[in-house]
């Protein structure tokens, strides 16, 4: 792929037959916001995108349908009636632009009786690259064909009926005749415009919960450093690691180490449809990485602020003008265990349970939380801000930060500074007065004029986009 052209993104997404959705075709700029009014499709729209982009990065289909509340069946058109052997189903597609050109990748699934993807057709530059489709119906696969331009002008060969073709042709093309090297090329772009995407979607309750829990920890350390009583069982579950997470049960010792039973669980566990990003990411490992629901917020803010002054100071200029009072800067300081709970964990010599985040104990390096500097006024965690600013803080934060900052897996068959990050937030505004969506959406736009970053997001009110340059908003329902 020639890395020194466009980089790839996805331009267009088509539901020809998707949940509410029938023959609908969505045009995709660097920075796209849908409206509409409730039950017009927005969130089904970046689900349909979420969908794809899990095929893209490898998922099997099981997993990637379970973005969608009430997995594959939800997905079928309402209405839609099953054919003779009681099968129905959802279409969707996207193109995809970049150095090969527009690239167009076209899904049918099968929803009922059995979850499978029954065709799929890959197309670019004229020509018809890959097809796939359902031959035995008894089997787990599909006959694909793909473009080679050889002695032999297609090559056939079985491949799984869970997984997108396109996203296994680079294991079973050679590339040795000028169409397969095509068909790689325009697969690779697909690939990497799907993998290039972030949910996001600020949950402040589960922000605040996080301090509390990360404040009941540090007290119990605290009491298991003084009282003594749980020392030995708080040791033993630290034993752990990060690595092992065990936990707390103090049984595991440091049985979750890289390849242990808890590091298998973790590679397991997390990569449920449920997990809105950080696909197949172990929560612990990836402390430092922001997470979907962006509870992790404090750690990455301290990371962020450390790494990069220049951004960090924008960040700083954007919660000012969102926030209301005074901001002189944001900024991680060691946290100070909670008074009542150290001292009630001392009185009863700890609850034995009490590894510190990270599996830091007592005399580790001390628990860190971000604070708002107020000036006079004087410091103020973040976990006390409003709803709309805890969003807004967060959301700001995706779009000044990159793939090797969130919890997502970047591709890395092309260079980073060459890679278009999309972030996908559905209720953009939710919480914010139109102040904060508007400047949240100033950012965006900021960020998106460096080419880096794209953005497709839901918002309650499109005005907040008025006269902002480079904003496209897409009105559904109408």
């Amino acid at each position: 792929m020639d890395t020194d052209s466009v980089r790839p993104a996805v331009t267009e997404l088509r539901l020809s037959a998707f949940k509410a959705h029938r023959g609908v075709s969505l045009p995709f700029g660097p920075l796209t916001l849908l409206s509409g009014d409730s039950g017009s499709g927005k969130s089904s729209v970046l689900q349909a995108y979420e969908l794809l982009a899990r095929l893209g990065s490898g998922d099997p289909l099981e997993r990637a349908v379970g973005v969608v509340a009430g997995g594959a069946s939800a997905c079928v058109p309402a209405g839609a009636r099953p054919d003779d052997q009681g099968r129905r189903g959802f279409r969707l597609g996207c193109t995809v632009d970049g150095p090969v050109g527009a690239v167009r990748l076209d899904l049918a699934v099968q929803a009922e009786p059995e979850l499978r993807i029954v065709g799929e057709r890959l197309t670019g530059c004229g020509e018809t690259l890959l097809t796939t489709a359902l031959t035995d119906p008894n089997r787990p696969a599909v006959q694909a064909a793909w473009h080679t331009a050889g002695a032999t002008p297609v090559t056939r060969a079985p491949l799984p009926d869970d997984r997108l073709a396109t996203s296994l042709l680079p294991l079973r093309v050679a590339g040795k005749t000028e169409g397969q090297r095509l068909v790689l090329a325009a697969a690779e772009q697909v690939v990497v415009a799907l993998r290039s995407a972030f949910v996001c979607d600020p949950r402040p309750e589960a922000m605040r919960d996080r301090a509390e829990r990360v404040a009941a920890d540090d007290g119990r350390a605290a009491g298991d450093a003084s009282g003594g009583g749980g020392a030995g069982r708080s040791a033993g579950a630290r034993g752990g690691g990060r690595g092992g997470s065990p936990g707390r049960s103090g049984k595991s010792g440091g049985a979750g180490g890289p390849g242990g039973p808890s590091a298998a669980r973790g590679r397991k566990g997390v990569r449920s449809g449920a997990e809105a990003s950080g696909w197949g990411h172990d929560e612990e490992r990836d402390e430092g990485r922001l997470r979907s629901s962006c509870e992790n917020l404090s750690a990455v803010l301290e990371r962020t602020s450390r790494e990069c002054a220049r951004r960090h100071a924008v960040l700083v200029a954007a919660v000012r003008d969102a926030c209301s009072g005074p901001v002189d800067g944001v900024r991680a300081v060691p946290r100070q265990p909670d008074a009542a709970t150290a001292a009630d964990a001392a009185t009863t010599g700890g609850t034995g349970d009490g590894a510190a985040p990270d599996g830091q104990g007592p005399s580790g390096p001390p628990a860190l939380r971000t604070v708002l500097d107020r000036g006079a006024l004087g410091e103020m965690p973040v976990e006390q801000l409003g709803d709309g600013e805890l969003r807004f803080l967060a959301l700001a934060l995706v779009l000044l930060t990159g793939p090797g900052v969130l919890a997502m897996d970047p591709a890395g068959e092309i260079p980073s500074a060459l890679q278009q990050m999309t972030v996908m937030a559905d209720g953009m505004d939710r919480c914010m007065d139109r102040r904060q969506a508007r400047e949240l959406v100033s950012l965006a736009v900021r960020m998106a004029d460096r080419g880096h970053v794209r953005l497709l997001g839901t918002v309650r009110d499109p005005s907040v986009a008025d006269g902002l340059p480079g904003v496209q908003v897409l009105h559904l329902g109408v």
